[in-house]
């Protein structure tokens, strides 16, 4: 049907133009974008919001299209979408086509974020942008310590690492929904928090929504009515990641209130944040019976707006929340070089911030995929993911450098984190910008200059807002690294002058990051 800007339909068809390309829907789908691109020849149908994506709802995802001739798709529910040949269908409810008032991606990010998510003005705690972030997953998964804990963050500091925000991962607690520290591992939490804010860093700890089904917990919850349930009025049990369990109904403020008071008890202690892991599309079923009767979608958004209530925090899967002050992280990634791996950071990370995102984290230096860790540690990769990270709004290790590195390696890592630290003061004038405007901090290069139908994609590169270019090593053993440059002046870290729109193979060792500032 014939659309014009600003209606509201079911479903859509909107006609392509000419070497126009897409971004938006679910960010795993990252390297799948830019969409409608001339280089694809088959239908591309993908989701966003829905269970059945086939992403599995690892990531963030919104009900957003954004188009780099300045035009854009939204809707408040759920919708799926095809690419093909010439089209954009859409099939959904209440989907709105709209324009920018420029004819480009930055156009139509502006144009739908004061329509439909416009920033919040704030930013998560600037903790999180101004050092490393240290999670004990890689380290010690299942079997964090008081003793392991200290002894991670005491070897980093020592190995020339800055203090950083410390998250105490998975199975510090009793039991899922049990959220107190294990006394048998954790005998003095109180004190090993005060050494780690002695040593200059602050503390997080992982929660997930789940309850483990045979707890005095469960029961008490069950009781309350503040768990999810069957349309048989029973207990919903799901299988995730580290067994059944039940699930917290967050979309009941009694259990949000029972859920803000156990975190409180763990803030008079100390700990200073929350990493909320899980809240999956995936964990939910349509006919879940919840508070206000929400679908998976709606489940998943109301756990990340607990996140709003902490400034320190951390989301691995979200639903809109687009402009929110919430701390994004790209889904658990595999030790490897490919378009699954290494090659998959910078695509899903543009793709975070096009849907409203822009305080990402690219996962944990190396690869968050524990199944890799006894296969070993490749030590170039490991170096070429940290060069990447130290170049994205946020950076965290798991695998202590110190341990898995040899010296050059470590050198190399640590050269990383140095150069941060040298570009800290424009990352931070970064992330108040995007707290005001809501636009990303990384930036495909789409996103500075107006479509070009010849550029490829996906993206290998990116800036870093419309003032620093970034071209990291993706690839093992490279001696040289192909550069775009966008329009405009741009003098590399030795002082060479490049002027875009350009292409240049620049030397690299295993120390270079190739990045750029505009003249």
């Amino acid at each position: 049907m014939p659309v014009g800007a600003g209606m509201t339909v079911r479903d859509l068809v909107l006609p392509l133009h000419h070497g126009e390309r897409w971004w938006g829907g679910a960010v795993a789908d990252g390297t799948a974008m830019p969409f409608g691109a001339l280089a694809h020849h088959r239908d591309l149908a993908v989701n966003a919001g829905h269970v059945d994506d086939p992403t599995g709802g690892a990531n963030q995802s919104a009900p957003l299209l954004l188009s780099d001739h300045g035009r854009y798709v939204w809707s408040a529910d759920p919708f799926a979408f095809t690419f093909a040949p010439g089209r954009l269908t859409l099939r959904g409810r209440g989907i709105e086509f709209g324009a920018g008032e420029i004819p480009t991606l930055a156009g139509a990010f502006r144009a739908a974020a004061r329509r439909h998510f416009p920033p919040s003005g704030r930013a998560p705690d600037p903790a999180l942008f101004t050092g490393p972030q240290y999670n004990t997953w890689m380290e010690l998964p299942y079997t964090p310590t008081q003793r392991g804990v200290l002894d991670y963050v005491r070897g980093l500091l020592d190995a020339g690492f800055p203090p950083g925000v410390v998250m105490i991962d998975d199975r510090w607690s009793k039991d899922y929904g049990v959220w107190q520290f294990d006394p048998a591992a954790f005998p003095d939490p109180a004190g090993m928090i005060t050494t780690l804010h002695d040593w200059g860093c602050r503390v997080m700890l992982w929660l997930v929504p789940f309850v483990s089904p045979d707890s005095a917990t469960r029961r008490d919850l069950a009781a309350r009515g503040l768990l999810v349930r069957r349309p048989d009025g029973r207990v919903a049990v799901r299988t995730w990641w580290n067994g059944d369990s039940a699930i917290l109904d967050v979309t009941n403020p009694d259990a949000v209130a029972w859920l803000t008071g156990e975190l409180h008890a763990l803030q008079q202690l100390g700990v200073d944040g929350f990493k909320f892991d899980a809240g999956d599309l995936r964990d939910y079923r349509p006919d879940d019976v919840t508070f206000t009767m929400a679908d998976p979608a709606g489940q998943c958004e109301a756990w990340a707006r607990l996140g709003l209530s902490y400034p320190l925090n951390e989301f691995r899967a979200c639903w809109k929340m687009g402009g929110a002050p919430l701390a994004q992280r790209l889904h658990d990634k595999p030790a490897t070089w490919g378009g699954h791996g290494l090659a998959s950071l910078i695509p899903e990370s543009i793709a975070q911030g096009l849907i409203g995102h822009p305080f990402g984290c690219p996962d944990m230096i190396g690869g968050g995929d524990l199944a890799q860790a006894a296969a070993g540690v490749d030590q170039e990769l490991f170096v070429r993911y940290a060069q990447l990270a130290a170049l994205h709004p946020m950076m965290q290790f798991s695998l202590a450098p110190h341990r898995v590195l040899d010296r050059d390696h470590l050198a190399a890592v640590r050269a990383a984190v140095d150069l941060r630290l040298y570009l800290l003061p424009d990352l931070l004038e970064m992330v108040a910008d995007a707290a005001r405007t809501g636009e990303p901090i990384l930036r495909s290069p789409a996103f500075v200059d107006a479509a070009d139908p010849a550029d490829p994609g996906p993206a290998d590169q990116f800036t870093l807002g419309d003032r620093l270019l970034v071209a990291p090593v993706l690839e093992p053993g490279a001696t040289t690294r192909r550069v775009r440059f966008p329009t405009g002046a741009w003098v590399g870290a030795d002082g060479t002058r490049h002027v875009g729109p350009d292409v240049q193979d620049v030397p690299v060792t295993l120390t270079t990051i190739p990045w750029y500032r505009r003249a």
